[in-house]
């Protein structure tokens, strides 16, 4: 199968601010930090790397001990998420099934390592998708991460599903078109196509 699907994965499959907050304020604690993180704080940041993330929030915090207290929260949510997962968005699965016999589907997110695989464990979706790649784990951006994938999986067509100005960018770096899932977190000026729920991906 040539045609291939990518999906964003925050704010297009799923929605996991719910827990973030209490796994800030436990890590921040650690750290002896008084600040907090309301669920609010985290969608906004939704869409940016790990890194950048953390210049937003502690840009008063030297760069050893930010990297550390990211690392700290990264690692706790994984370890959250795998066992408890978060909120599917409607119809996920249902629409996973059909697409996936017409498009081979991938994963591409800004999200830190283990986070993707966090979330097919704890949904029991991996049968679903062909392969995944992350900021985490590369170090890249979401749109070279885009290219690497499809070059690894030799994707000659696809289009990308997201939910933020960001992804529409890394689509537009990688030249696919690009749906914006207007459901989720963020905004797009100019994309290809406009869901208002998941289960659209079915009329394309």
């Amino acid at each position: 199968m040539e045609k291939a699907m990518i999906f964003d994965l925050d704010g297009t499959l799923w929605d996991s601010t719910q827990s973030a907050p209490f796994i800030w304020k436990r890590v921040l604690d650690k750290h002896h930090l008084d600040i907090s993180i309301t669920q609010e704080k985290v969608a906004s940041l939704m869409g940016k790397t790990m890194e950048e993330i953390g210049n937003i929030l502690f840009p008063s915090v030297n760069e050893e001990k930010r990297n550390q207290i990211i690392d700290d929260f990264s690692e706790e949510e994984v370890n959250y998420l795998n066992e408890h997962g978060a909120i599917l968005y409607e119809g996920i699965e249902e629409t996973l099934e059909i697409l996936s016999k017409k498009y081979d589907l991938y994963i591409v997110s800004n999200c830190q390592k283990e986070y993707v695989e966090a979330f097919l464990h704890a949904h029991h979706l991996e049968k679903y998708f062909k392969d995944i790649e992350m900021s985490g784990r590369t170090g890249k951006d979401k749109g070279h991460n885009i290219l690497l994938l499809m070059e690894r999986n030799h994707i000659q067509e696809a289009i990308y599903i997201g939910d933020t100005q960001g992804d529409q960018e890394a689509s537009r770096f990688a030249g696919i078109p690009f749906i914006f899932a207007s459901y989720g977190f963020g905004n797009a000026w100019h994309p290809d196509k406009v869901i208002k729920l998941f289960k659209e991906l079915t009329n394309f």
